[in-house]
Formats: structure tokens, C-alpha cells, sequence
């Protein structure tokens, strides 16, 4: 307890950023430390699951004491530990839960498991102090695409979701053929802007009518085709017409099938969390469409949209708050589902 409010050590952990925050009554940000292994993994054009692991290994107990340093708090202050317990990678997810879980025990704490998607929608709260439940939710990263109803702090309903690849892995697959490295979602944001989005004419796939699931991976394909046409032919590749008009036929379809959920199910409301809604382009169409259909759209900061441990605090603070907690028996749930 600190200033008569709930305290929240979080520990996040499921994929290549190793993160610890501390959080009072869920919204406020009293400390936030990320340790990021994207630098790493660079050279490997993606995430190695078993470096991943090691690496957090090596930094969790920094990043918590950091934490605890950064936020002019001791444990004794601390009221409750979340954590990331699925959905990830099963080595990554283990060593969070494991620090987690050893906290808890030698504290008496309560622990309190947290879905990663579920965090990743909660990141809008601490952005928003305005911002409360029922709202329609995008949540777009490189695990994941979901359209979510969000009817409490802790109920949602997942309404559509990938049937193959997620948004953030297309990006980085497409980003890899064009030659730009990894991450590719940041990069081919980038160089989109450049290019004209109607260079190429990429297939818009909306699936069968009334879907609000999502499949990426023939525009992935069709990219790959297009670029091997191109250069059997002789002819020089514009990159960054390639890149804008991949991104045009990814983001027309997330876009159109958001906002028609929630005209569908009258939400006035719309946030967007994971790494891909800070996409630049995405949340300029978000925004024009959401205008014209009279709806408020959210969505965090960047630095709250990528992986954090704040996001998992907030989440753990709304779920520990309605009663929930869980036992030293909790495991790491590789393919949580959501609702």
C-alpha cells in the first residue's frame, strides 16, 4: 500500500522484452522497465525461443529490482505480484512465472495470473483514465489479430481472430523478402510512405460474408509471387511501392471488419492495443473511419502499445479487485485463449 493505494508488482515475459513495473490502483505508472532483446534477434531475422529464454533468465531479477528502485518502493509495500502466464513462448513464459511465483511464496503476496492479450487491451486504461468498459477492441501484434467485445474489466468475447498467420508475423515475413530486416512491422511503416498503395493490386481477403476473422498469409504469398515475377521478367522492384501496397491490403481489411463490428453491435467506442496499432497508417484510417461512423477511437502510446510489464499490473489490480487470484499450482499456457 502506498498513499492509501493498491500496489501492483508486475513481471512480463512472454516473448523477447523482459519487463517489471510497479502500478498503484492499476492505472498509475509508478515505474516500468523494459529489457529489450530485439537488438539480438536481429541476427537471426526473428525470435529464437530458446536465446529468448535464456536472456530472460539472465535479466529478470534486474529488471524487478529496477522496478522496485525506479518506484522509491520496498516489497513490504507491495500488495499483489502479477504475471504474464499465456499466451507465448512456453520457455519464456516460465521464467516470469517462475520469479513471479517465488516472490509470491517467500512474501505471502497474492499472485494474480494475467492473459497477455487481455494486458495489451488494459494498456488503454492506464493511457486513459477516462476510459471504461463496454468498448469493441483490436488487438493487432505479431502472436496475434483478434477483434474483442469488452463488456467488464475482466469479461470479453472474442468475436474474430487470424486463421493463420497475425498481422505483425505478415509484416515481418514480407519485410524479410523485400530485404529490410526485423522487425519488419516499424520498417515497412516506414517506407510505406514513400510509395504508392495502389502500385500493386494485393488481394483483399474478407473470407466468407459476415466473418470478422482475419487471414494474412495469401498476401503474404501474393507478395512473394509478385516479387519473383518481377525479377524473372527483367524489371526493376519498387520497394516502397511494394511495401505500401501490402500494407493497403492488409490494413483496408482490419479496418473495415473493426469498425463494422462495432457499428454491428452499437459500440460508440473502439481502443487498439499490441505492437501493431502504433502502425502510423493504421491508426490514420482508424481514425477517418471512425469518424465517419461517430466513433471514439483509443489507443495507447507506443511504448504501452509494445510488450510491458504496466499493462500486465493494470490487468492483475482489475482481476485481483473482482475476487480473482490464483496458487503456486498455475502454469504457463502457451496457447491461452481469450474470454
Amino acid at each position: 500500500m502506498k498513499d492509501g493505494k493498491k500496489v501492483t508488482l508486475a513481471i512480463e515475459s512472454s516473448c523477447d522484452e523482459t519487463a517489471a513495473a510497479v502500478m498503484l490502483d492499476g492505472r498509475e505508472v509508478l515505474s516500468s522497465i523494459i529489457s529489450s532483446q530485439i537488438d539480438i534477434h536481429k541476427l537471426y531475422g526473428g525470435v529464437v525461443p530458446e536465446i529468448a529464454s535464456r536472456h530472460h533468465l539472465e535479466n529478470v531479477n534486474m529488471v524487478v529490482d529496477q522496478a522496485l528502485q525506479e518506484a522509491g518502493i520496498t516489497f513490504d509495500d507491495v500488495d499483489m505480484i502479477g504475471v504474464t502466464y499465456g499466451p507465448g513462448l512456453v520457455g519464456a513464459l516460465l521464467i516470469g512465472l517462475a520469479t513471479a511465483k517465488a516472490y509470491a511464496l517467500a512474501s505471502g503476496k497474492p499472485l494474480i495470473g494475467v492473459h497477455h492479450i487481455h494486458g495489451h487491451i488494459c494498456a488503454n486504461y492506464i493511457e486513459h483514465r477516462d476510459l471504461e468498459p463496454p468498448f469493441m477492441a483490436l488487438v493487432i501484434s505479431g502472436g496475434h489479430t483478434n477483434i474483442v467485445e469488452v463488456t467488464g474489466y475482466n469479461e470479453c468475447r472474442v468475436l474474430g481472430g487470424t486463421r493463420d498467420d497475425a498481422a505483425g508475423e505478415a509484416y515481418d515475413k514480407v519485410a524479410r523478402v523485400l530485404g529490410l530486416g526485423y522487425p519488419g512491422g516499424p520498417l515497412i511503416d516506414k517506407l510505406a510512405k514513400e510509395g504508392d498503395p495502389h502500385a500493386v493490386e494485393f488481394k483483399r481477403v474478407f473470407l466468407e460474408k459476415g466473418s470478422l476473422d482475419f487471414s494474412f498469409s495469401g498476401i503474404k504469398t501474393g507478395v512473394l509471387n509478385y516479387i519473383n515475377s518481377e525479377k524473372q521478367t527483367g524489371r526493376e522492384i519498387n520497394t516502397a511501392d511494394v511495401a505500401a501496397s501490402f500494407q493497403a491490403a492488409v490494413l483496408d481489411v482490419i479496418v473495415a471488419k473493426t469498425v463494422s463490428a462495432a457499428v454491428d453491435m452499437n459500440k460508440d467506442r473502439i481502443v487498439m492495443a499490441g505492437g501493431v496499432a502504433s502502425n502510423s497508417r493504421l491508426r490514420e484510417m482508424m481514425e477517418k473511419e471512425c469518424c465517419r461512423h461517430g466513433i471514439k477511437l483509443y489507443y495507447p502510446s507506443p511504448i504501452l502499445c509494445t510488450d510491458n510489464a504496466a499493462m500486465i499490473g493494470c490487468a492483475a489490480y482489475y482481476r485481483y479487485m473482482a475476487g480473482h487470484g490464483d496458487d503456486l499450482t498455475m502454469d504457463a499456457v502457451p496457447d491461452l485463449k481469450l474470454g
